[in-house]
């Protein structure tokens, strides 16, 4: 293969995305939306458990992305925090009910039927005259506890696909830095930084399985490398 040609690949490669973010005024009427889909949702399944909830991710942080060229459209992340502390529901029951439940209210909203991954439930809009998804929404169940250490801990509804088996499981030990690192990054005034590298990384992902989340926590680390921050956690 000539060098001018190889050359040309790689510069399509790069050119494969066009991520820009999503100006925060169009995601006021989806947001919307979606609170008032999860208030129906906790109606539902009120006579079982009661929930609370919180967007995360990129719409906590205004750095919601949409590719312009692509039909992916944006996305929201929302935690759910399960209130009642029994063991009356397995995690497989508490993480289906929820699922049936939102197949129950989404549709009359374009929504079609939520989908069941490794962490959370998808729910998508799709433009399917274009084929195009205009939007989606992700949802973790969650669990916040304390350790036997006093150490506050997080716990997630994991869905092994292969042994079509649900469990709790601890979130990974990254989780629980992050919040210590962005907040590190804001008050040195480095966060135009980290805006800056996460929309270069998204244009520059090619693994179709890497999600925002993860793209997020290699921006934030390799920020946190380029300021000092190790340095500075390590003398603590």
């Amino acid at each position: 293969m000539g060098i001018n040609k190889k050359l040309n690949q790689e510069k399509e490669k790069i050119k494969m995305y066009n991520f820009q973010y999503v100006n925060p005024k169009q995601l006021s009427s989806a947001k919307k939306e979606l609170i008032q889909i999860i208030q129906s949702v906790q109606n539902e399944v009120r006579q079982c458990f009661t929930f609370q909830y919180c967007f995360v991710g990129s719409v906590k942080r205004d750095m919601v992305t949409y590719d312009v060229k692509a039909n992916k459209g944006f996305d929201f992340d929302v935690d759910i925090h399960v209130n009642d502390d029994d063991s009356r529901y397995s995690a497989k029951e508490i993480k289906t009910k929820i699922r049936l439940a939102l197949n129950k209210i989404i549709h009359r909203y374009g929504y079609d039927d939520a989908e069941d991954s490794t962490r959370v439930i998808t729910i998508k809009v799709k433009d399917k005259k274009n084929s195009k998804i205009l939007h989606s929404c992700d949802f973790a169940i969650v669990n916040d506890y304390t350790d036997d250490d006093g150490n506050e801990r997080q716990e997630y509804i994991h869905f092994n696909k292969k042994q079509k088996s649900y469990s709790w499981n601890e979130q990974p030990r990254g989780f629980y830095l992050l919040d210590e690192k962005t907040d590190w990054i804001k008050d040195c005034g480095f966060w135009q930084d980290v805006k800056d590298l996460y929309l270069y990384k998204k244009n520059h992902n090619n693994d179709p399985h890497k999600h925002s989340r993860s793209i997020y926590a290699e921006t934030i680390h390799e920020i946190c490398q380029r300021y000092g921050y190790y340095d500075s956690y390590y003398k603590k």
